[in-house]
C-alpha cells in the first residue's frame, strides 16, 4: 500500500502554517505535456495577458480545456479527496509565466477575492470589482477558509526566480489590516518547489514574490478549489460542469 499523497505531517503543517510543499505531484512526462498544451494555446482575448514581464491566462480551464485531462491525474484526485473528503469544485484557475530576468514582483497580500457570475447586494460580500474578464468579490471569511490553492510548478523554483515568500500561520488571523502587514513579514519564509511539485496554500496566508534574479523561468498553474456553496444569488464563475464527476 503506497503512502498517501498528503502525509500526516504535511497535513498538520498545512493546517497549522497555512502552506505545505509536495515535491512530486507530477512526473516529468506529465509536466512536459502540460507545457506543450499551454504553449500551443491561442493567446488572445481579455483572459490573456502577455508582456516582457509576464504571461498570464485567467479562466485557464475555460480558455484551454485540453489542460484538464492532463491535470486530473490520480495523484491530483487523491490529493483533492484528502483535502475535501465531502467533495469540492474548481473556484479559479490561472497560468503564470514569470520569464527569466523578469522585473515583476508581487507585494505582500492575501487572496481575498473570488470570481462570481454577477454582482448582488448581499450582507458580508464586498468590496466588488468588475473587469474585462468578469466580476469578483471579497466574500465572508468563512468562504475563504474553505478554499485551498494548489500551485503546480512546471519549473524548478527557488528564491532566485520568484519563489513565493509566506508568513507561516498568518492565515489564522482572518483578514489582516494593511497597517499590520509590515509587522508580520519579518517572520516570512521562502518556499522552493521543484518542477512537478506543488505548493498548497490557504488564501488567507500572507504571501509575496520577488523579482527574478536568474536565467530560469517560473511557470505555474494556479488552481483554487472550494467546498463552500454561495448564496443562491451568486455562482462561482469558473465552476465547470465537466469537472463534477472527478471532484465529487
Amino acid at each position: 500500500m503506497r503512502a498517501p499523497i498528503l502525509s500526516g505531517a504535511m497535513a498538520a503543517q498545512f493546517a497549522s502554517e497555512g502552506f505545505a510543499v509536495l515535491p512530486t505531484l507530477y512526473t516529468p512526462v506529465e509536466v512536459a505535456a502540460l507545457l506543450r498544451t499551454v504553449e500551443t494555446a491561442p493567446a488572445s482575448g481579455p483572459n490573456f495577458r502577455r508582456s516582457q514581464e509576464v504571461f498570464a491566462i485567467r479562466n485557464l480551464l475555460g480558455e484551454v480545456p485540453a489542460l484538464w485531462p492532463l491535470l486530473a491525474t490520480k495523484n491530483l484526485q487523491e490529493l483533492l479527496g484528502q483535502l475535501f473528503p465531502g467533495g469540492c469544485h474548481l473556484a479559479k484557475a490561472i497560468y503564470f509565466d514569470k520569464p527569466a530576468g523578469s522585473n515583476w514582483l508581487v507585494a505582500w497580500h492575501q487572496d481575498l477575492m473570488i470570481n462570481v457570475d454577477q454582482r448582488a447586494d448581499l450582507p458580508g460580500f464586498g468590496p466588488w470589482t468588475s473587469k474585462a474578464e468578469g466580476v469578483a468579490v471579497q466574500p465572508p471569511v468563512g468562504v475563504l477558509e474553505n478554499v485551498c490553492t494548489i500551485r503546480i510548478h512546471l519549473d524548478d523554483c527557488d528564491a532566485t526566480n520568484g519563489a513565493l515568500k509566506v508568513v507561516p500561520g498568518s492565515h489564522r488571523r482572518g483578514v489582516i489590516p494593511a497597517t499590520d502587514i509590515a509587522g508580520l513579514t519579518p517572520a516570512a519564509t521562502s518556499c522552493a518547489v521543484p518542477a512537478g511539485g506543488a505548493m498548497l496554500m490557504k488564501p488567507l496566508l500572507l504571501h509575496a514574490s520577488n523579482r527574478s534574479q536568474g536565467a530560469r523561468p517560473r511557470r505555474v498553474v494556479h488552481l483554487e478549489f472550494a467546498s463552500a456553496e454561495l448564496p443562491t444569488e451568486l455562482k462561482w464563475r469558473e465552476r465547470h460542469a465537466q469537472l463534477a464527476g472527478i471532484l465529487a
